[in-house]
């Protein structure tokens, strides 16, 4: 072999690749993970999808950048903000979560679940005033039909009345748009 070979061979492998007839792919049958991106005839997950099924599953880190990657693929809305906020808020880090859930509510006032999950920040910091009325403006939004926002509104009243009220039912839930709820447990409690 003299020292053009590798040259030589490495040249080949360039243009097998750029081959219209398909160049190196990997086969269908291959035990390795399918190539980064998406092919032009599938279609992506929604980064909001896949950051509620994370939630959903306690995975609050993989949510959150999930949700970063809807924010940057559909740009920054209502559901984005309260979606991120809700997952700061599940990390633990209320200072972010309420500043994101204020800007998701003036984006749209009229948006319940980022009005309830301010509200869930706002009894985590211990704030039960706001959070009562936070409350009661997401329950006159939502027309009453959420269960989920009458039982924040009911035990922010409760805590507003007796800041020492405790109850084995005291959990606030998040809500967003769509099926399903988060829980955010008081004080006190494990998560399981």
């Amino acid at each position: 072999m003299t020292a053009k070979t590798p040259r030589l061979v490495l040249a080949l492998l360039a243009l097998a690749a750029c081959d219209a007839t398909g160049g190196l792919r990997q086969s269908e049958d291959s035990p390795f993970a399918p190539p980064a991106g998406v092919g032009p005839t599938e279609e992506a997950v929604d980064g909001l999808t896949v950051g509620h099924r994370l939630m959903a599953a306690g995975e609050y880190e993989l949510a959150l950048k999930a949700y970063l990657r809807a924010a940057s693929e559909q740009g920054v809305n209502v559901d984005v903000l309260s979606a991120i906020g809700s997952a700061n808020l599940q990390l633990g880090r209320l200072g972010q979560a309420e500043q994101i859930l204020r800007r998701a509510t003036e984006f749209d006032e009229t948006f319940p679940p980022a009005w309830n999950n301010l509200g869930v920040v706002l009894m985590e910091k211990g704030d039960y005033g706001e959070a009562s009325r936070v409350f009661r403006l997401a329950f006159a939004l939502d027309s009453g039909q959420s269960a989920e926002i009458r039982d924040n509104l009911r035990l922010a009243l409760a805590k507003l009345e007796n800041p020492a009220y405790s109850s084995l039912e005291n959990e606030f839930r998040l809500v967003r748009r769509g099926p399903g709820f988060y829980r955010i447990l008081s004080t006190g409690e494990t998560r399981e």
